[in-house]
């Protein structure tokens, strides 16, 4: 049972509630919590697992790569690059980002460092962007509600949570002193989130720098990382790139998700991964231009149905295997959360944490029942 189960329990709420590195050479309205959130997309039936948990070596985290900081700045925590001081080390906001066609395109999504996306009831996938430099932005969105999951993912990065809206299973946690979070549906929510008239409600609302710096001071949330706080990312240097080993080609990756079907094509020259669904680019709208990654981790994740409304409760720290696919390879992982608020983190197959090229990560948790859906085909394959 998971640990953030387990939790519930304690609570008494759940029956009561519905590779190696070398130089580069090239330098929402109110959503009934009972019911799921309204689409006019068909549900995908989905299928109870109970997928015993693998045995996971927990090795020592490997020292920090040694390097020479320019004056002023950091590695970030997020992406391993250098950027200001006061932006990586300031905590990050994780903003739950509405991926319905008619929220497409998003706000904003390009300056996340890291973009989670799992699936929610329906077959349907939202996203939660992790954003450390967002000092530029007035319109990020477009905002929707939390589920229970996405507050754990957003705990590994010592972020506070921003969400518009919630399902009943997530407010217990939402309520949790551990959790610092932002919702529109609290009484200071326009002062965070405002709505354009260009979509319809609940496609409609956004948040921005000034909305959230308003909303943390509000709530009085601290904006330093936690002291004890765990990056569970660890990057190669900056001047580097990253080696997997194998013959696993990655030049086209599809997760298999039901209805957005996105996948990411690899672009060898400027060694990102380029995003598609719906049959199209996936593009920021504020900048017009297609969003890419330098890694990507597919997170294979047990999981069951809450209720018959298909709220799902997917396991978030008990470990289990994954791919990790950086510069045109793939390697298989495994992951685990070692606390309940702490990072996930990922291991090779030998036991040790990988070691990830510096960029931005795209992160799907995939339904380990849904396994087969998933392909990684090489460049000579359609």
């Amino acid at each position: 049972m998971k640990r953030y189960v387990k939790l519930m329990l304690v609570l008494g709420l759940v029956g009561t509630m519905f590779g190696g590195c070398k130089k580069q050479e090239n330098s929402e309205a109110k959503i009934p919590e009972s019911t799921p959130e309204s689409t006019s997309e068909p549900e995908q039936e989905t299928v109870e697992t109970d997928t015993p948990e693998p045995d996971i070596i927990i090795p020592d985290t490997p020292e920090p790569t040694e390097e020479p900081v320019p004056e002023g700045q950091v590695i970030s925590y997020l992406t391993g690059e250098y950027v200001p001081e006061e932006i990586g080390r300031r905590r990050p906001v994780a903003i739950m980002l509405n991926n319905l066609r008619p929220a497409c395109p998003q706000a904003g999504i390009a300056n996340a460092g890291v973009v989670y996306e799992a699936p929610v009831e329906g077959g349907i996938t939202r996203l939660m962007g992790v954003f450390e430099d967002y000092d530029n932005l007035d319109k990020i969105g477009s905002v929707r509600s939390c589920r229970d999951y996405y507050i754990f993912y957003a705990s590994g990065f010592n972020a506070i949570y921003v969400h518009y809206g919630q399902s009943a299973y997530a407010v217990p946690f939402l309520e949790l002193p551990e959790v610092n979070n932002l919702s529109g549906l609290a009484g200071y929510g326009d002062q965070v989130f405002y709505r354009t008239t260009d979509r319809k409600s609940p496609h409609n609302a956004y948040t921005s720098f000034e909305g959230i710096q308003k909303g943390i001071e509000i709530n009085g949330y601290s904006q330093e990382y936690s002291a004890d706080y765990q990056p569970g990312y660890h990057f190669c240097g900056v001047d580097e790139d990253i080696e997997l080993p194998g013959n696993v080609d990655a030049a086209v990756v599809k997760p298999g998700y039901f209805l957005n079907e996105p996948w990411f094509e690899y672009n060898p020259e400027d060694k990102l991964y380029y995003r598609f669904q719906y049959d199209d680019k996936q593009i920021d709208q504020l900048t017009g231009e297609q969003i890419a990654y330098k890694n990507i981790i597919l997170q294979y994740s047990t999981w069951r149905k809450y209720d018959e409304n298909g709220y799902l409760n997917i396991d978030v720290d008990a470990g289990n295997v994954g791919k990790y696919i950086t510069n045109g390879k793939a390697i298989d992982i495994t992951w685990k959360k070692h606390t309940p608020w702490g990072a996930t983190f990922y291991y090779d197959m030998n036991g040790n944490q990988i070691t990830m090229d510096t960029g931005k990560t795209w992160v799907c948790i995939i339904q380990d029942t849904y396994a087969d859906r998933v392909e990684i085909l090489g460049s000579n394959q359609e």
